[in-house]
């Protein structure tokens, strides 16, 4: 009887295959059975939610799989981290030309052997592209954004970190040919200057995410053009900037309202000041992260928590001053890192746990790194029905028992500790299995 009704609910990519591979095995011929009797639409659709590597396996089952698995339309988001080791330019030029239009999506994170040649073939046949992460490709330079400047108007998400060699002529590039973008990742291109950051912001106003870690060179100017230009923004990640001061960052504040996510830490030149001007002006702030900037004290903390901050994220040299403010006013708190705030002690989570948020809300709290804390403040947290995960390492007053009492009262919570072996465990040798050479497909 013949298959009348085919649905497709989403499968798993393995029982994807197993489906195929079973209707093939009916028939030693290459026009097997499902060849036969499935439209080519309704197997290419069936094709589409396989991964890269499923895909090159059906490509060797046959004829007609080759074609059907190397088609275009299911290369439309491609992922090759796993395969970065064997990834040349040879390979990314050949994906291109197969896919062409197609192309949505493409990571090529830590391909080392891929350049400015390779991707300029990329850039021009695949002119749809939206997302493209080269984030360690240590090779390719300015070169590759003018090509994507050139070609790729519809560019939306770019990662660019670790990309040493580009400069401030990248991001003009980009600001010209890529007005759509909305994220762009250049931490650790410490080339960049304020002169490229203004030209990128001038011609991109719906920057969302922008990721600077690592840019030493830049100072409160470039700052001032982020503020004045990114309406937009959600995220900025400024950490190890170095020279920025209080006075860039508040105009960031005054002009990113719909800020989300801040990260300044090792900007060690910052103060209250800021906080203040957080509490003021970015009522959506939930994850701010300012680790290692000693001049913040509890008096801004107190600050930034009673203008009604509901923080996701708070990482700091604070006290158990600022846990105590917390307690009182963010009821809605639900994940909180305290990771190497080595002035908290056994009282400050005391508090915590009694607070608002931790009967209903709290999820995570990260203790790592915390070396006043004791098995007191496991017992504290008890109380903490919604807790899911606690971060526990290099805490070296806790111990296997506080941990287990915390389990009796909190069976499904996952605690996530570390205590030194009596002997060394097994080293695991053999390189990892590799199941197909997928490259020479590519």
């Amino acid at each position: 009887m013949g298959c009348r009704v085919l649905r497709l609910i989403e499968p798993s990519p393995r029982l994807t295959v197993l489906f195929l591979c079973s209707l093939q095995m009916f028939s030693n011929s290459d026009e097997a059975v499902i060849n036969k009797k499935l439209p080519k639409e309704l197997l290419l659709r069936i094709f589409s939610f396989l991964d890269v590597v499923t895909l090159c396996r059906c490509a060797q089952v046959s004829r007609s799989w080759n074609v059907l698995a190397l088609d275009g339309s299911n290369w439309q988001r491609i992922d090759l981290f796993d395969f970065q080791r064997d990834i040349e330019g040879r390979v990314v030029e050949n994906i291109s030309k197969r896919c062409g239009g197609f192309l949505r999506k493409l990571s090529l994170r830590g391909c080392l052997g891929v350049g400015d040649s390779a991707l300029r073939t990329f850039s021009q046949n695949c002119r749809n592209i939206e997302l493209l992460s080269l984030n360690g490709c240590t090779k390719i330079t300015d070169s590759t954004c003018n090509s994507l400047s050139k070609f790729c108007p519809k560019l939306k998400h770019l990662d660019l970190a670790s990309c040493t060699s580009i400069t401030n002529l990248s991001l003009k590039a980009l600001s010209e040919g890529c007005p759509l973008l909305e994220q762009l990742n250049i931490s650790w291109c410490d080339q960049v200057t304020k002169d490229g950051v203004q030209a990128l912001v001038r011609c991109c106003p719906g920057l969302k995410g922008l990721f600077l870690k690592g840019c030493i060179q830049l100072e409160d100017e470039a700052l001032k053009h982020i503020g004045g230009h990114c309406p937009e923004l959600v995220t900025l990640n400024l950490q190890t900037c170095s020279q920025i001061t209080d006075e860039g960052l508040i105009t960031i504040c005054r002009g990113c309202h719909r800020l989300q996510s801040l990260c300044v830490s090792g900007c060690a030149n910052i103060t209250d000041a800021i906080l203040h001007a957080l509490g003021q002006n970015c009522p959506r702030l939930r994850i701010l992260e300012v680790a290692r900037c000693s001049q913040l004290t509890d008096v801004g903390f107190t600050t930034l928590a009673r203008v009604s901050m509901e923080p996701d994220d708070l990482l700091s040299t604070i006290t158990d001053g600022t846990l105590i403010q917390l307690s009182i006013h963010c009821p809605r708190l639900q994940v909180l890192s305290l990771s190497h705030c080595e002035l908290i002690t056994d009282d400050g989570i005391r508090h915590l746990g009694s607070g608002p948020c931790a009967h209903d809300r709290l999820e995570v709290i990260e203790l790592d790194n915390c070396p006043l804390i004791t098995d007191a403040s496991l017992e504290h947290l008890k109380s903490c029905h919604s807790l899911d995960r606690i971060e526990l390492y290099d805490c070296q007053q806790i111990t296997r028992a506080g941990i287990k009492r915390l389990r009796t009262h909190l069976p499904n919570i996952k605690v996530h500790a570390y205590f030194a072996p009596v002997t060394p465990p097994p080293s695991v040798g053999g390189s990892r299995q590799r199941f197909c050479r997928c490259c020479i497909l590519l």
